[in-house]
């Protein structure tokens, strides 16, 4: 599935949590979220800027593969595949034992809406600060996408310049290293 996002640093939440209010979006809860990422033993992920995931979300876990972003978009885009997985820590232990490595883990509290076909999430990620994401999901029937995505941003008042890194790629980056083959720990 072809996700469209737009991820911008932002000094304070609360203006957009209560412009989403005003503007009917449908609140779906607010859940802490554990990502630890993995880099492949036959190609380096940062090199052919793949990603590979476990999500700890609550009581569910989901695997998560997402391909190289792709140029043809403005902003960021890429194929996602998700399958939920019974146990997380099983699956840690597979992708270790055929010698996936892991890079980092990322850990945030997330905020769910829903909002004109996108969903918006509000982030406060541990050791990068508070984050938006506008993500329209298989964007099949909506004609110029990104626009669209960038036009929800100017209703929310997001002003902020779209960020196409990822948290995983802004986390590295401000531990001063992006080699994926690394481990933090």
């Amino acid at each position: 599935m072809l996700e469209i996002e737009l991820k911008a640093r932002v000094p304070d939440l609360g203006p957009i949590r209560e412009r989403l209010s005003l503007m009917d979006a449908v609140p779906e809860g607010r859940i802490h979220e554990r990502d630890i990422y993995y880099n492949a033993p036959h190609r380096d992920f940062a090199r052919t800027d793949e990603a590979l995931r476990i999500r700890f979300a609550g009581s569910t876990c989901v695997l998560t593969y997402k391909g190289a972003k792709r140029k043809e978009f403005a902003l960021k885009a890429r194929e996602e595949l998700n399958c939920g997985v019974e146990s997380g820590e099983v699956m840690d232990r597979i992708l270790l034992s055929m010698g996936f490595t892991r890079v980092a883990e990322v850990r945030k509290w997330r905020e769910y809406f829903r909002f004109r076909g996108a969903v918006i999430s509000l982030d406060e990620v541990a050791d990068l600060g508070t984050f938006i994401e506008i993500e329209l999901m298989d964007p099949g029937g909506v004609e110029a996408p990104s626009d669209y995505v960038a036009g929800l941003a100017q209703v929310l008042g997001v002003l902020e310049e779209p960020i196409l890194s990822s948290y995983l790629e802004l986390l590295l980056d401000a531990r001063g290293n992006r080699r994926a083959d690394s481990n933090p720990d």
